[in-house]
């Protein structure tokens, strides 16, 4: 068990604290392994879908940086939930720096 804690927030508004979160646990698999409502990741975590899209909150965005070009290509498939703390949580692996990171997951795409 790790010692890292995120909160998410699921596409309902409920939040949810995990506590003990494993350092290079991806968000895609700590919101599927706990049924967190609006994380699918149907292509496993391979950053080709955007079922695991989530908005990072506050300050954190500076911490978890910019998406890269085969990430960004995957966003722009959700242009129409897209905001510009968007990001897949399959690519924002857990490290001590992220240690309290908050997100909020982004609603389904109408695409």
């Amino acid at each position: 068990m790790g010692n890292l804690k995120v909160t998410m927030t699921d596409v309902n508004g409920v939040s949810k604290t995990f506590d003990g979160v494993e350092e290079g646990t991806s968000l895609m698999e700590l919101g599927k392994q706990n049924d967190v409502a609006g994380i699918m990741g149907d292509c496993g975590g391979g950053c080709a879908c955007a079922t695991c899209h989530v908005y990072v909150n506050g300050d954190w965005f500076a911490k978890v940086g910019e998406p890269d070009d085969i990430e960004f290509a995957m966003l722009d498939m959700v242009a129409d939930v897209m905001k510009e703390n968007s990001r897949l949580g399959c690519q924002i692996k857990m490290s001590p720096e992220l240690d309290g990171l908050e997100v909020t997951v982004a609603p389904a795409s109408s695409y």
